[in-house]
């Protein structure tokens, strides 16, 4: 009796303890069956069990809407969408390797002198003394023990010991204070605290061995750091760690010396981000312009800014009438830079108003002249000096940091230890060892552990973790996975495939939502739900082994695995007589690529994962484009990129809205007789303005009801009953239809409702062409999945009013997408290339790299063993290719004119 979503009151007997996979064309129920009904459940139970106290500080699940489940185990949801992408966030950290390297570094690391290069060694107190002897110069030196370093607490105790054991004076958080008044720390702060030991002459004989003792003492409180005031400077002691040649003093070496995300590891100028955003003169100015021809771009509409340069124009001597470019250099930085005296420049203005604006819309204005670099103090590494001077075979933290898994492999196997070293990191070596394997095992070897976390695909993010369930080794649990396959190249399958049947062996129930026709043959049992999307989906039309699905005729995916049905290989292929030309180009793993994109035809880019390709596209040609570093641009007018990112994040947003089919729409209804007798206008009917929806609800047809410690319910709204609009608004009405009836009609209802209304009716043409006929107008946006969300955004285009001359780009359109769905995205394609436009796919399914016109084949393999082109030219061609990894797939579907 599921009911969730678009569910229709199913049944189903899931097999526990073994391998399946919930399959069905986009929409048909898959992620409402496995996550908002059986993920939901096994959870929910799960947290009943809790205290009513523990509950309250647990993200709930709503109850799934089923009337019935029995067999039920903890579930372990493993999606795309609650990957938290903090640009802190590394491979690293992400699977607690880098923990484990800060451990290692702090405890077997080799510290070096980052001024000298010499190893750091012990230094007496007697050494102490006499350093800071010689730099008092017979003057006062000041002897402090940094009692509380960067900790957070009230340190009321610590303070009574040090006045009863009669010391007078500290410096707490920078600020001398005496002891003996009432001092108030707050307990979620960090504090530093240092107790002056002593504060003395040095121009007397004896006092060398006073200052000697002092410091003993400082030694001793701190746990052997001590700080000295003398000639003013501030010199740091350490018992364990200072320089024997220079005499530079380092603090204690910890896990945290190598933390980017601590005050304490990070770098100061970066702030532990390993970039630095900064204005870039490039962007700001315009060389070829005079400045009174608009050659500062931020101020050409401004005419105050244009008589401000034009009086430090005849201050420092200059033509506002020459191009920029001929200026001199002097006279460039003055109007960038300012003159230190009364202009400021343009970078000053510009960096004052960008820190004095609450506007999110000047701030987005202003970091279009902004660019990021890699920090010019820690070249990118993000921690400090301190942390980068420490060594383990020879390499600091960020190298280790920066090598692909593969090649961490070997470094970690071969590091040779002495029998200490053996003692105090053998464990910490085999823990990381462990983790690298079970990211090797999921086909993430290509990927660098210093790689960050806003880079990561939705399939590596999820694959990331599931590398870390698999460390844990648990039994008796329910994995429900979203698609691990995304991102995945068919020769990186099979090392997917076993990792699951791994964790399924282990004694655990692995669901997989999953079109990959590799994980579908490979599952033990398989639901399909369809028969259609949307209100045509919600039913299992068939169940069983793979082979009882290929038997039952009501199963579209049986069909296509069967070969009942088949997306064909194209009969001919295009010809391109232009291209894109771009030279020499070197990012990442791609160094010195020379590569040429037909145009006017459907171009796939492949290649195994981390070989290069989305670097290729995103950060070579997508940049060159923009900025004219490639050849035969004249070929192309405008570039748009289409990716799976939502459509909108909130349920204002829906499909009728981002298409823009809402505004006729609105326009309609306010140029009916009753709209204009009432005085209402187009905004009348938007659920987003409080003239025309419903005041309890402000227009999100829901209300929710806070329960504490259950999880919060959200009601439909007593007032309207859901619709989101209010009683005047509903009154009027479009062929007896008012603005919430179409909002709720699907894309199908709505093209017959509007077949006489040439400008709505034609657009929802469009978005029916593409398979989603299904859709309501009116559907939240974060409800749409990531291969409908795609699917819109390509209708979006093809209804725009185009010059033929438009480069689309998309991202792994076949994400979430069903064979039957990956025919309808073909036809769109299609649509798109006959109008003249060029399409450039980055693809892994072999269906789509079969229909393209031409193929550049990225690899041999990923990271350092990738940047390079291994084949292209058409699907034969790359398919005769012996070095081709792709190649040896397409072989096997172009002979059959699909997979085996």
């Amino acid at each position: 009796g599921a009911r969730s979503h678009n569910l229709r009151n199913i049944n189903a007997k899931i097999p526990r303890g073994k391998l399946v996979t919930i399959t069905g064309v986009s929409g048909s129920g898959k992620s409402s069956l496995a996550f908002d009904t059986l993920f939901a459940e096994g959870q929910r139970r799960f947290m009943q069990s809790l205290s009513a106290y523990a509950r309250q500080f647990v993200e709930q699940l709503e109850k799934p809407d089923v009337d019935f489940m029995d067999g039920l185990s903890p579930s372990i949801s493993l999606d795309q969408k609650t990957f938290h992408r903090n640009p802190r966030s590394t491979v690293g950290t992400i699977t607690e390797i880098y923990d484990f390297m800060r451990l290692l570094f702090a405890r077997a690391g080799k510290p070096m002198c980052h001024r000298c290069g010499d190893e750091i060694a012990t230094q007496t107190a007697d050494e102490m003394a006499r350093r800071a002897i010689l730099e008092a110069q017979g003057g006062r030196v000041r002897i402090m023990s940094p009692v509380v370093r960067g900790r957070k607490g009230i340190y009321r105790k610590e303070l009574d010991d040090l006045r009863t054991e009669g010391f007078v004076r500290a410096f707490i958080d920078g600020e001398e204070r005496d002891l003996d008044e009432e001092i108030e720390l707050e307990r979620n702060k960090i504090h530093n605290i240092e107790v002056v030991i002593d504060d003395m002459e040095t121009s007397k004989p004896e006092a060398a061995a006073r200052v000697e003792r002092s410091l003993e003492l400082a030694l001793k409180k701190s746990g052997g750091t001590a700080v000295c005031e003398a000639g003013g400077r501030r010199l740091e002691f350490s018992e364990t760690f200072s320089c024997p040649s220079c005499g530079a003093a380092y603090g204690e070496i910890s896990p945290r010396t190598f933390s980017f995300n601590s005050p304490y590891g990070m770098c100061e100028q970066c702030s532990g981000l390993g970039t630095e955003t900064r204005f870039s003169a490039e962007l700001i100015a315009d060389n070829s312009l005079s400045i009174d021809g608009g050659a500062i771009r931020p101020w050409r509409n401004s005419e105050y800014h244009k008589r401000l340069m034009e009086g430090a124009a005849q201050d420092y001597g200059f033509s506002t009438k020459s191009p920029f470019g001929k200026l001199s250099a002097k006279h460039r930085r003055v109007v960038l830079e300012g003159d230190g005296k009364q202009f400021s420049g343009v970078i000053g203005a510009l960096s004052q108003w960008m820190s004095e604006t609450s506007s999110s819309g000047v701030r987005d204005e202003i970091s279009a002249y902004t660019e990021t670099v890699t920090c010019g103090s820690c070249g990118g590494a993000r921690i400090g000096r301190e942390g980068l001077s420490v060594l383990v075979d020879g390499r600091n933290i960020h190298e280790v940091a920066s090598l692909d898994i593969n090649g961490a492999a070997e470094f970690f196997s071969g590091i040779e230890l002495d029998a200490y070293g053996a003692a105090v990191a053998g464990g910490v070596i085999r823990e990381i060892e462990s983790r690298i394997k079970f990211l090797t095992d999921v086909g993430l070897g290509y990927m660098t552990l210093d790689r960050p976390a806003t880079t990561l695909s939705g399939g590596e993010a999820q694959r990331i973790r599931l590398a870390t369930q698999l460390g844990s080794r648990m039994t008796g649990v329910t994995y429900v996975l979203d698609e691990p396959s995304i991102g995945l190249h068919p020769s990186d399958n099979d090392k997917l495939i076993r990792t699951l049947k791994s964790m399924r062996d282990d004694g655990n129930t692995v669901v997989v939502v999953e079109h990959d026709e590799d994980t579908i043959r490979n599952s033990d049992f398989v639901l399909d739900l369809g028969p259609g999307a949307g209100a045509q989906g919600g039913e299992i039309t068939a169940c069983g082994t793979v082979g009882e699905l290929m038997a039952d005729g009501k199963s579209l995916t049986g069909k296509y695995l069967s070969g009942g049905e088949s997306i064909p290989v194209p009969k001919k292929r295009r010809k391109a007589e232009r291209f894109i030309d771009i030279r020499g180009a070197s990012k990442h793993n791609i160094s010195g690529l020379n590569v040429s994109f037909p145009v006017g035809v459907f171009t796939c880019v492949t290649g195994v994962s981390g070989s290069g390709k989305s670097t290729l596209i995103h950060e070579i040609l997508i940049p060159a484009l923009k900025q004219g570093g490639a050849k035969g641009l004249e070929s192309v007018d405008k570039v748009i990129e289409i990716d799976q990112n939502p459509i909108g994040r909130t349920p204002r947003s829906n499909p009728s809205t981002y298409t823009g089919i809402f505004s006729p729409i609105r326009e309609l209804f306010a140029s009916l007789t009753e709209s204009k007798m009432r005085g209402y206008g187009p905004g009348r009917f938007s659920f987003n303005i409080s003239d025309g929806n419903c005041g309890l609800c402000d227009g999100k047809g829901s209300v929710k009801v806070e329960m504490h410690f259950l999880p919060d319910v959200y009601t439909t709204c007593e007032q309207c009953g859901g619709k989101r609009y209010g009683p005047e608004t509903l009154e009027v009405t479009y062929r007896d239809k008012n603005i919430a009836d179409v909002l709720a009609m699907t894309v199908s209802e709505a093209v017959e409702f509007f077949s006489n209304i040439p400008r709505i009716s034609q657009k929802l043409g469009v978005i029916e062409g593409v398979g989603l006929g299904y859709i309501r107008l009116g559907q939240e946006a974060n409800t749409l999945s990531g291969g409908e969300a795609q699917r819109i955004k390509i209708a979006r285009e093809l209804s725009q009013k185009e010059t033929g001359k438009t480069l689309y780009i998309l991202d792994e359109p076949s994400i979430g997408l069903h064979f039957h769905d990956v025919k309808k995205l073909l036809s769109a394609v299609e649509g798109l290339i006959e109008r003249g436009n060029t399409v450039i796919v980055i693809e892994h399914n072999t269906d789509i790299i079969k229909s393209a016109d031409h193929i550049v084949d990225m690899g041999p393999g990923g990271g350092a063993d990738g940047g390079k082109i291994v084949a292209e030219g058409t699907p034969e061609s790359v398919a005769r290719a012996k070095k081709s990894r792709t190649g040896t797939h397409l072989k096997k579907v172009l002979k059959s004119g699909r997979k085996d």
